[in-house]
């Protein structure tokens, strides 16, 4: 069955999911989960990805990621490729480690409470999973934003709180982030006790969209324009690659302000030696900071 097409805009929010193949662990040890985050950062320089929150588990994962540029695909695609490919090297396996096709619900990020119902949601997955107790701090689970919402020192330079903190009226200081711990204490509780879900709670964990009912239409409208690209790229297989690469331009202007300060002309670089250090700088400097492919 052909797969169905993502929605991707500039600026769209997603509840991303992903689990390891067969339900499979997909981090054995702390090495892991730091090797993941890692290469989650380098993601993030590559795409301008913003990270609003997240958690790894044992056999799986949660983003909130917003993407400034419509490049979900094209980065999801290097993000789990590369980590798959440092697990197996270090691990010394080959093979999937993902299953399948990762799950992305699309959020209204203009709707005010989503934020934060996506990222109560990512944050109290180890409290659902017993995998910390009401005796126990929140905090304590290292492998999560939360000790980045309050410390910010714990945070790394790609996570962003403020959005998430604004939403609840808190400012990004010592205050505001005690304040946010205090509620998180008293959401856990109602976690644990099997209240009422949030709204947008069960969109999450089934639909495809969390949104009102305009946000909906849009969203029904651009999976449609995006399913009618996908068949036109499928049957025109020289022009998807190109349609595809959501960073070429940025890859192309990268490539211009390098080749000028290497005093280079684009029609040099044919005549030079493969292995020439000039070309292998420009390449690497565009790798690191985009998403396109190797061609």
């Amino acid at each position: 069955m052909a797969r169905k097409a993502r929605v991707e805009f500039d600026g769209a929010l997603y509840h991303v999911l992903e689990r390891g193949d067969r339900q499979e662990i997909i981090f054995r040890d702390d090495a892991d989960r730091r090797r993941f985050l890692e290469t989650l950062g380098e993601a993030c320089e590559r795409t301008g990805w913003r990270v609003h929150a997240y958690v790894l588990m044992s056999n799986h994962y949660h983003l909130m990621l917003e993407t400034p540029q419509a490049n979900l695909v094209a980065g999801m695609r290097w993000f789990q490729t590369t980590y798959t490919a440092r697990f197996n090297r270090r691990h010394r396996l080959s093979g999937h480690l993902f299953q399948g096709r990762y799950k992305a619900v699309v959020v209204d990020p203009e709707e005010r409470g989503y934020f934060v119902t996506v990222s109560d949601y990512i944050h109290l997955n180890p409290v659902r999973a017993r995998m910390i107790s009401l005796e126990e701090r929140l905090f304590d689970y290292r492998w999560s934003s939360y000790p980045g919402y309050v410390a910010s020192k714990e945070r790394s330079a790609w996570l962003e709180a403020d959005r998430v903190l604004g939403e609840l009226g808190l400012r990004d200081d010592a205050e505001g982030r005690r304040r946010y711990a205090e509620r998180m204490r008293s959401r856990a509780v109602e976690e644990l006790a099997g209240r009422a879900e949030a709204d947008g709670v069960a969109e999450l964990r089934r639909g495809w969209c969390v949104g009102g009912a305009g946000f909906r239409e849009r969203m029904l409208r651009l999976l449609e324009t995006a399913a009618e690209r996908l068949g036109r790229r499928r049957s025109s297989p020289r022009d998807a690659s190109v349609r595809r690469d959501h960073g070429l331009d940025g890859a192309e202007r990268l490539l211009a302000e390098g080749l000028d300060r290497l005093a280079l002309r684009a029609e040099d670089l044919p005549g030079l030696k493969k292995g020439d250090a000039r070309k292998a700088a420009l390449a690497a400097h565009i790798r690191a900071r985009t998403a396109v492919p190797n061609q």
